[in-house]
């Protein structure tokens, strides 16, 4: 059945670019300095998808801890330091971009800096130059769908012409709850030996793990087809 999409709102973290794995263990490594020890799935269970606020207020409420001041603002300095030297784009997504049909955006629980600078470091600033709506623009971040009706309303399109492309549980949600059609990409290192539980596929329409597969799924959103 075809697709019936104007617009393709792409996530960021662990859609674009393949981040979530270095920040996960980045926050692992920062928490337990404070007698705190994750591994990478209660991450993925809990953080994914969220913005650096709520993840920290989350923390703190369910660990009983205070974070130093300077918590976030070191954290965010090392883990920028680390895409610099790891940070890649996720594979085939420059090649989706280039051959799509209809037009695309970004819209993402990263700050507005941390952003800008994760597309510097994988070379897409062109790309989504003006084509992009964070967590800090709306009241309210994923798992509500704030996010993603602020990004349609950017470029005149009705929610249900959407297409949200999320690797989170929390940005699912989200998408779902805008009324949106949702695929869950499955392809990020952090998503690695998941099972996909009701959980974390929730009831995103399609699945799918590699970009080389997203025009096979939709044809009609390559140029030319």
């Amino acid at each position: 059945m075809m697709i019936d999409c104007e617009l393709v709102i792409f996530d960021c973290d662990g859609v674009i670019i393949d981040s979530e794995i270095i920040s996960a263990h980045m926050l692992i490594d920062e928490l337990a300095t404070y007698g705190v020890n994750l591994d990478l799935d209660y991450i993925a269970r809990h953080f994914l998808g969220r913005s650096y606020p709520v993840v920290l207020t989350q923390i703190r409420q369910d660990f009983d801890i205070e974070l130093s001041d300077n918590f976030e603002a070191d954290y965010r300095a090392r883990l920028i330091a680390a895409f610099q030297n790891d940070l890649k784009i996720m594979p085939g997504v420059r090649e989706v971009l280039d051959l799509l049909a209809v037009p695309y955006c970004l819209a993402t629980s990263s700050s507005p800096a941390r952003v800008q600078q994760s597309l510097e470091i994988v070379g897409l600033t062109d790309q989504f130059k003006g084509r992009i709506t964070t967590a800090s623009e709306v009241a309210n971040g994923k798992p509500a769908p704030d996010l993603f009706l602020l990004a349609a309303s950017k470029h005149d399109t009705k929610p249900e012409k959407c297409l949200v492309i999320e690797d989170s549980f929390a940005g699912i949600s989200s998408g779902l709850a805008a009324g949106m059609q949702v695929w869950h990409f499955a392809g990020g290192s952090h998503l690695a030996g998941q099972t996909f539980d009701a959980q974390n596929s929730v009831a995103a329409h399609k699945r799918f793990s590699s970009f080389a597969d997203m025009f096979r799924l939709a044809p009609e959103l390559k140029r030319g087809v």
